[in-house]
């Protein structure tokens, strides 16, 4: 960025595979098209209005569990749809992939609940099949519902899984970026050679948590490594997050908060021996707006009639790990340490030193859940937009929705004209993979200062699969039935 230009603001919308993602009762309102998330051409649209409005990312969410601890039950969930039915992310994005050709795809998928070996081939499938639009959030999960129904006692205690997921990226690593060599496949159809197997490599890993001895299934993909996201901003999460990532997803109260959290992941960066500024931060915000302040705020006191308070303290039971039927409603809430998000505890309680109570959760976040809710017309929505970038050191957001599709396209129709007017929003995509587009416009891959790249190449001159030609018969018969 030149000398006295504006930041530009990423923009990613944010979506889950279910019903009620972040607004509790919102799936009621009649212009809302939530219940139809089963539908695959609700996500093609979806994915085509991104693209219409230069979106760099539609972010997906996603949990293993239910929400079962507001009144120690998940039927709170059930009648609310919190979160529950939920699909699986990743079978929408080919899918959208084909309708568009730029707008990048955020995955999240939790590495305490599959195989690395396994999900180093689904996330290297979607990037062949995108192009190199693909990102991963990396995700510990956070629901003992999900640990339970996968065969484990509990949920891993917090700061462990962090261990694990270190592992696991190392693995990850090895199998996308050293596994095999660049040039290993030939496509070579006069030879009959499709790939070399002297440049593919057993990776060999033996670990504390994982034994993987074989080589990667998929040739390596656009990006090799996708975008690596991280949701969590927990000390432990932070530095994870300065080692592996380059996009972290936070929550933040407003620019003032927000510039605590963005200064202490700059901090985590710097340790790390990442560059300045490597990790993009982005933080989730709702936003209702309209042609003037007046006619956001209508839609806005039109969309409370709606809202769901109990399907709201379901969410949050999850996201805290605290049953709030148990509580007084007015009661302040403390921060306590437990093993699901502590970041929404911080959210709720650090807010300036202001304490909130039960009621206050109802009120405030019945919309816009994890997040808080701007409501306005474009100039204040891009004014505190600004805020939030120039002061509280954010360089994006997640833009939740209080009604879908609805609530992306008003910020599209309304606030994306007057971010272009100041010079914030992008009005054409950068040429490339998704990590050209959001990170480094000259390369597709990792950059120099991220754990991946030093896997690359490290398997080259060591142990590699032995083609078996050496005593065949038909090792120089290419074609073993050829007429005589």
């Amino acid at each position: 960025m030149s000398k006295g230009a504006k930041k530009r603001i990423i923009l990613n919308a944010f979506d889950m595979t279910c019903v009620s993602h972040q607004s509790s009762g919102m799936w009621t309102h009649p212009s809302s098209q939530a219940s139809r998330y089963n539908d695959i051409e609700y996500w093609t649209n979806m994915a085509i209005e991104l693209e219409r409005g230069v979106f760099d990312t539609l972010f997906i969410a996603d949990v293993k569990g239910m929400y079962d601890v507001y009144r120690g039950t998940a039927a709170t969930s059930l009648k609310d749809a919190a979160q529950i039915p939920v699909n699986d992310p990743f079978c929408a994005i080919a899918a959208m992939a084909a309708v568009t050709k730029h707008v990048g795809f955020g995955v999240t998928a939790a590495v305490t609940f599959e195989p690395p070996y396994l999900l180093a081939s689904r996330l290297s499938t979607l990037d062949h099949l995108t192009k190199g639009r693909v990102a991963w959030n990396v995700v510990s999960s956070y629901l003992n519902s999900a640990a339970l129904n996968i065969g484990m006692d509990q949920q891993m205690a917090h700061d462990e899984r962090y261990d694990y997921a270190d592992e696991y990226m190392e693995v990850m690593y090895k199998l996308w970026e050293g596994s095999w060599e660049e040039g290993a496949v030939k496509r070579d159809k006069e030879s009959g050679v499709f790939t070399d197997p002297k440049k593919v490599h057993p990776i060999k890993h033996e670990g504390k948590y994982f034994k993987v001895p074989g080589f990667h299934l998929c040739e390596p993909s656009p990006q090799r490594t996708p975008v690596i996201f991280q949701a969590g901003a927990s000390s432990r999460g932070r530095q994870f997050a300065a080692k592996h990532c380059e996009a972290m997803f936070i929550l933040t109260t407003g620019p003032e908060h927000a510039k605590t959290v963005t200064d202490d992941i700059r901090k985590y960066e710097k340790e790390a021996g990442r560059k300045p500024g490597a990790i993009k931060i982005f933080t989730l915000l709702t936003v209702v707006t309209g042609s003037t302040d007046e006619q956001a705020q209508q839609k806005y006191d039109d969309y409370l009639q709606y809202a769901n308070p109990e399907g709201m303290l379901a969410l949050y039971g999850g996201w805290t790990g605290i049953d709030f039927s148990k509580l007084d409603p007015d009661e302040p809430l403390s921060a306590m340490d437990n093993d699901s998000l502590r970041t929404t505890l911080e959210s709720l309680t650090e807010d300036g030193g202001k304490n909130v109570s039960v009621r206050d959760v109802i009120k405030e976040r019945c919309i816009g859940g994890l997040g808080p809710v701007l409501v306005g017309g474009p100039e204040k929505v891009a004014n505190e937009l600004e805020r939030w970038v120039d002061y509280g050191g954010v360089d994006g957001f997640n833009l939740a929705y209080a009604i879908t599709p609805g609530s992306v396209t008003d910020f599209i129709d309304y606030v994306r004209p007057e971010l272009v007017k100041r010079g914030r929003a992008q009005t054409e995509y950068v040429p490339g993979t998704f990590r050209e587009k959001l990170v480094d416009p000259a390369s597709p891959f990792t950059g120099s200062d991220h754990p991946a790249t030093k896997v690359r190449g490290s398997y080259e001159g060591k142990e590699s699969i032995d083609d078996g030609t050496t005593n065949s018969p038909w090792a120089d018969a290419k074609t073993p039935f050829h007429a005589h």
